[in-house]
């Protein structure tokens, strides 16, 4: 049964006003696949009624993605046109906010060359370097969230029709957002109030290295001196508050790019450029992945790995205990916005500056300096379980435990 209209205006009030938080007389840019057009359309009336002064769509459709990716030639994957890339900078510039709604068909790409798809990702990576930059340094407010789709609700709900998948996932997207609760956008401040307490804590210890343990996992990370933990909502350079995240369980920093040494086994499936990758294992020296395999997608770990320097190097460390409510759901959503919120997690490539004290003003060089991860990726890969523990060492060696089974071995109240 289709969600009632109500329940999708309730979900497209909060993208707009808590995803976002879209100030009166500003633009808003959606990101979205042409199948999402009825929910799309229901944001954009949520829009105009908080101020915006344009809606502009940025349409995307997986059956003509396929057929490029499939068919053209390789000069074209490789360039990326000029206008393309001066539309977004017109939009960063202008000061709009940033949707995204994501529903990945996780095996789209899943019968195409991986070289033709690395390509793609890298030539769209360097064209649009410094809207990237714009966004992981807040320069705008943005936020993405998720919609279902046919192919998505069926990988994850195989033995349902797809009606019946569609809505079963439309159910747990209501719930992990708490849309079926009474006042979701009140909800949502008691969740960030929740989160603040975790990185506030964290914060204040500013702990130099990590230690994980778990199966297949023997980790020590670094952190750069004056991290930064952020989690839930966040401000943007104008000081306005959004959630980037919905859902979000997470608190995350900056690990140090040359402080990361041992072993670490993916416990989630990641879904890179419409493919999976799985059962992964990637060994660190000195912060560089120097050895990986997997069980799938190997070669598509492997040109994500060698998409630039920055890409065998980590970019960010996010604590979410085993008990979340995604985690509770014991489903596998292919979909790295709802898994990476499941799971302990680490991102290899760019580090967001926004985690060390003056990072959104550094130049590259005062950057490379402190510690800070550059790179055209930035890809969350899923390692947390319910058998992890996390120690986090002191300026004076002192070991303290952050997480044991999977949770929180800290009382933040």
């Amino acid at each position: 049964m289709k969600p009632s209209q109500q329940t999708l205006e309730k979900y497209a009030e909060l993208a707009v006003q808590t995803g976002v938080n879209l100030q009166e007389g500003q633009a808003l840019v959606i990101n979205a696949e042409v199948q999402n057009a009825d929910f799309v359309r229901i944001v954009a009336k949520k829009a105009y009624e908080a101020g915006a002064k344009n809606v502009h769509v940025n349409w995307k459709d997986e059956d003509l993605t396929y057929l490029k990716m499939k068919n053209a030639s390789m000069d074209v994957l490789e360039n990326v046109p000029q206008w393309l890339v001066d539309q977004r900078m017109d939009f960063v510039n202008d000061g709009a906010s940033i949707m995204t709604i994501y529903g990945p068909n996780p095996d789209l790409l899943k019968d195409i060359d991986s070289e033709r798809i690395a390509a793609a990702n890298k030539a769209m990576g360097q064209a649009l370097r410094e809207y990237q930059q714009a966004v992981m340094n807040d320069k705008v407010t943005w936020t993405i969230v998720s919609v279902p789709t046919a192919n998505w609700a069926k990988k994850i709900f195989p033995e349902a029709s797809e009606e019946e998948a569609i809505e079963k996932l439309w159910d747990q997207i209501f719930h992990i957002t708490r849309i079926d609760q009474e006042d979701p956008i009140q909800a949502w401040e008691e969740h960030n109030a929740t989160l603040r307490k975790a990185r506030a804590y964290l914060n204040e210890k500013q702990y130099k290295k990590l230690v994980y343990k778990a199966p297949g996992t023997d980790l020590s990370i670094q952190l750069v001196d004056n991290h930064i933990w952020h989690g839930g909502d966040t401000k943007s350079q104008d000081g306005v508050k959004f959630n980037p995240n919905m859902p979000t369980e997470e608190v995350f920093t900056m690990p140090h790019k040359d402080g990361v040494n041992g072993t670490v086994t993916s416990t989630k499936p990641l879904n890179y450029a419409g493919n999976l990758i799985d059962n992964f294992t990637l060994t660190f020296e000195n912060g560089k992945v120097v050895d990986f395999k997997a069980e799938s997608g190997e070669d598509t770990l492997k040109h994500l790995l060698d998409t630039d320097e920055g890409a065998r190097h980590l970019g960010e460390v996010a604590l979410v205990p085993h008990e979340s409510p995604i985690s509770q759901s014991e489903l596998i959503f292919y979909n790295t916005l709802y898994d990476e919120n499941a799971s302990c997690h680490l991102a290899l490539g760019a580090a967001y500056p926004t985690n060390v004290k003056g990072g959104s003003s550094m130049d590259k060089d005062e950057k490379a300096k402190h510690g800070v991860n550059d790179s055209m990726v930035h890809e969350d890969f899923m390692m947390g379980s319910a058998d992890m523990d996390i120690d986090g060492v002191l300026e004076d060696g002192t070991t303290e435990p952050i997480f044991r089974n999977g949770n929180w071995a800290i009382d933040f109240d």
